[in-house]
């Protein structure tokens, strides 16, 4: 979602960040920077899914809402972009199909696709997975407390099935959640300083997540 000409055209090494952002707050902008950093990445592309599989759309702020409160949160950096490529696309999200597509308008570019290390215990659950591990490589960000044996482990195991191209990489402890975010709103608590300001002032403003 930018006026003008597509960026991500001229990165070679682009991160993509999906997720709900119900709302996006800053632990998401810092997993993109640690990422970003991390792999010597481009940029970061944060994509809002659309309607997930594995969430009640009831719980969830419609598609465009979403993809806005994305677009304020970083507006004000040239190397994260946000994009309407699940929102606009009709029926459930699967990130199968959101790779392929960005594989097709990025031929020469090198995907990275940046998830919580906890997920790689639950990706072979994923729609058509084989196909995301070939289009991608996994930028899968541990935090303390979870055992580096394991994700060690695991990451070799789905190596060696999958062919699957997976690096770990550190990331702080952030006890912020999008979960916590709306309860506070619901209960009349500040969510100053968990979200970036435009995205506060969004949330205020259009009366968001009060019950």
């Amino acid at each position: 979602m930018n006026s003008g000409p597509d960026i991500c055209m001229t990165w070679t090494k682009i991160g993509i960040l999906g997720g709900t952002f119900n709302p996006i707050h800053h632990g998401h902008l810092l997993l993109a920077q640690w990422a970003m950093e991390a792999a010597s990445l481009d940029g970061v592309m944060f994509l809002p899914t659309g309607n997930s599989y594995m969430k009640k759309s009831s719980e969830v702020l419609p598609g465009p809402e979403r993809l806005a409160m994305a677009a304020a949160a970083v507006a004000d950096r040239e190397c994260f972009v946000c994009s309407d490529l699940e929102i606009s696309r009709s029926g459930n999200t699967y990130t199968y199909e959101t790779l392929k597509e960005l594989r097709q308008r990025y031929p020469d570019a090198e995907l990275y696709f940046i998830i919580g290390a906890d997920c790689l215990f639950s990706m072979e659950k994923w729609r058509c997975v084989e196909q995301i591990f070939r289009s991608c490589t996994i930028l899968a960000a541990s935090r303390s407390g979870m055992s580096p044996e394991a994700l060690e482990q695991k990451r070799r195991e789905l190596q060696h099935r999958y062919g699957a191209s997976i690096r770990l990489i550190e990331f702080p402890n952030m006890e912020i959640s999008s979960t916590d975010i709306r309860r506070r709103r619901r209960q009349g608590q500040s969510i100053r300083y968990l979200v970036p300001e435009s995205v506060r002032e969004i949330i205020e403003t259009k009366n968001y997540y009060r019950g």
